[in-house]
């Protein structure tokens, strides 16, 4: 072949192939990837780190027996009996997986199972989502803020917030999907990339048949800030989705569409609203009773309410703010529950929303000119008070709040480790509520006193107290704590001459059933 030939062949390949051949066979998209700024690498490694954190201290927390059937071991059993190809039906709660909550997200954690089941699965996936929520915030805040560094004080308010910090170590939920999913459909929202937003909408919608309490409001605020058909499909859509989860779903898997109407006031809807309109003080002595307002406090603080400025995208929070203080049930209007992660999305993307609308400003004083620099000004306010808040309030290494677990290797752990092992894995077992997440992976398992006697068990709350005559024939082992109280101790005294001690250590016991023994009425 002539050189004319070798240069023309050349040519036709063209200049990006050649350009590839030079930089060791790269495709030609590599190229078009700008290399990370600072910026964005600290950012990244504070997610990195973030993630590695409250993943070992989750896991060191599990391990202390410092978790629970509610939700740690419920939700471990239900995935390993999907990652099994069986029916979800969780014998700790006594209902199937979905019909307890629609939140089938969690099918992408399954696969996991696969490979290495375990308690690592649920707490880093945890962890990794609630602090990828960091990202949408940064994205959007180098937008409205016009610097990258600006704008790791937006992701830094998101992450040191006391509710993100407490949904990483209180058990596992799936709502700390929602820390990411939501902030990325308000981030896409804001910015109009709607293949983007469509994405995380539906994403947030499978976390849970109650998410439409923040999806509804982000669609009426698209309708009318951004585009009204997508808003009012946003809006029709998650709504349908709520019926559907609820009404079909929901239903048909345990009987009723949900099980926490007991959680509305006065009743239930009519009570409700009756007592809005006979006795308005009365449903205003509701909200100022059992410290619900310190948690709006606590829930909006760190960020200095900065969004008062623009308060239209931070209103996105408002209908679950509002529901969190009007349930019945305590956990909802704490900060350090699961339930109030949903919410820091809509509000710390609204504080930077309010933040950018601020400009710098020239004062005269004294006949001398002076610029005030009001979104610095803000931004260090805003700082500020995560820092302060999250110092206060939050489960940060500096933080003052008193958190104690225990460790790892405390003897009630180690002690209770030693049983585990007499205990064979295909058995049925009724358990203490610490030591249940440890025996999850198996077919059927109780929280004592079930199934001796129904608590906290199935959709049927009439059933309360009763014996589940068809499980309770069925259980192998109990172990129970050494020292039992209350209606527990006479729960076991009931049965305990139908069990035979098998093994004890200075903690537990654990009893096998002896079938020559009927078991007691």
């Amino acid at each position: 072949m002539s050189e004319t030939t070798v240069a023309s062949a050349s040519d036709d390949l063209g200049e990006d192939h050649v350009a590839e051949q030079s930089s060791g066979h790269r495709p030609r998209w590599w190229h078009r990837i700008p290399p990370p700024t600072a910026p964005q690498v600290f950012l990244a490694g504070a997610v990195v780190i973030w993630t590695w954190y409250f993943s070992v201290r989750s896991l060191n927390i599990h391990h202390a027996l410092g978790t629970a059937t509610y939700d740690s071991a419920l939700y471990d059993q239900g995935m390993w009996l999907l990652s099994r190809f069986e029916t979800p039906f969780v014998t700790l709660m006594g209902r199937n997986l979905f019909g307890d909550h629609t939140s089938f997200v969690l099918l992408f954690l399954v696969p996991l199972y696969w490979i290495a089941p375990g308690a690592w699965i649920m707490f880093t996936a945890q962890s990794a989502a609630i602090a990828a929520g960091a990202i949408p915030v940064f994205l959007y805040a180098r937008t409205r803020l016009g610097s990258e560094w600006w704008a790791l004080i937006g992701a830094g308010a998101y992450l040191l917030h006391p509710a993100v910090g407490w949904t990483n170590l209180e058990n596992f939920h799936p709502d700390a999907f929602l820390g990411v999913f939501v902030g990325f459909a308000i981030y896409a929202a804001l910015e109009r990339k709607w293949r983007l937003y469509a994405v995380f909408v539906v994403l947030s919608l499978l976390v849970k048949e109650d998410v439409s309490l923040v999806i509804v409001p982000l669609g009426v605020w698209v309708a009318i800030r951004r585009d009204r058909r997508i808003g009012l499909l946003t809006v029709f859509g998650s709504l349908a989705f709520m019926a559907v989860a609820m009404f079909v779903v929901m239903r048909s898997l345990i009987g009723v569409p949900t099980r926490n109407t007991w959680r509305i006031p006065f009743g239930g809807v009519g009570g409700l609203i009756e007592t809005t309109f006979t006795d308005p003080a009365r449903l205003v002595d509701h909200f100022r009773s059992d410290g619900r307002p310190w948690y709006l406090v606590q829930m909006t603080a760190p960020f200095a309410w900065l969004f008062a400025r623009l308060p239209d995208v931070a209103l996105i929070s408002g209908l679950v703010l509002f529901t969190n203080v009007l349930s019945t049930f305590w956990y909802q209007y704490q900060v350090e529950y699961h339930y109030s992660l949903i919410a820091v999305p809509a509000l710390v993307i609204g504080t930077v929303y309010a933040i950018g609308v601020l400009r710098d400003r020239t004062v005269e004083l004294r006949n001398r000119s002076f610029t005030v620099p009001l979104r610095a000004i803000a931004l260090g306010v805003l700082a500020t008070a995560s820092l302060v808040t999250a110092t206060m309030w939050s489960p940060m290494p500096w933080g003052r709040t008193p958190l104690f677990y225990g460790r790892p290797d405390n003897i009630g752990a180690v002690a209770a480790r030693e049983l585990f092992e007499e205990i064979p894995e295909d058995a049925v077992v009724a358990a203490s509520y610490r030591l249940t997440p440890h025996l999850a992976y198996r077919t059927e398992i109780y929280q004592f006193p079930v199934p001796f006697r129904v608590l906290l068990y199935g959709p049927d709350a009439s059933r309360e107290g009763e014996r589940l005559d068809d499980r309770s024939e069925r259980v192998d082992f109990v172990m129970l704590p050494q020292q039992l109280s209350g209606d527990l101790l006479a729960d076991w005294l009931v049965i305990e001459p139908a069990f035979t001690e098998v093994a004890r250590n200075e903690l537990w016991v654990l009893h096998e059933r002896n079938r020559a023994v009927e078991l007691p009425g």
